[in-house]
């Protein structure tokens, strides 16, 4: 029963931060994951990312001008918006090959 009331206890907290306009991003293997976050169009956020690479990593998105370095094995927080409703591409500057996402607004 112990491990049930755990899980559900990190999953209202999760809801939570979603409902607080909080948004978690990892980057891990020059990937961000997830790759599409969904958003609520009109409402600021906060953009939790966490580079769980040994490499630095550097935030960057043309559509929503921001550019942010984030040193391996750290984390950073962004703010962003409000955005009208649409996509947004982020990419990682040091690996853009392969570090691609978007930000959905709905």
């Amino acid at each position: 029963m112990r491990p049930l009331l755990i899980a559900l206890l990190v999953l209202l907290g999760s809801v939570s931060r979603a409902l607080a306009g909080e948004v978690a991003l990892t980057i891990k293997n020059h990937r961000f994951e997830p790759a599409e976050l969904e958003v609520p169009a009109g409402q600021s956020f906060t953009l939790n990312v966490s580079n769980q690479d040994a490499s630095p990593e550097e935030f960057e998105s043309d559509d929503l001008d921001i550019e942010k370095v984030i040193p391996g094995g750290r984390s950073a927080v962004i703010k962003v918006g409000p955005l009208d409703a649409g996509r947004y591409e982020f990419y990682g500057e040091y690996h853009e090959d392969s570090a691609r996402g978007v930000i959905v607004a709905k």
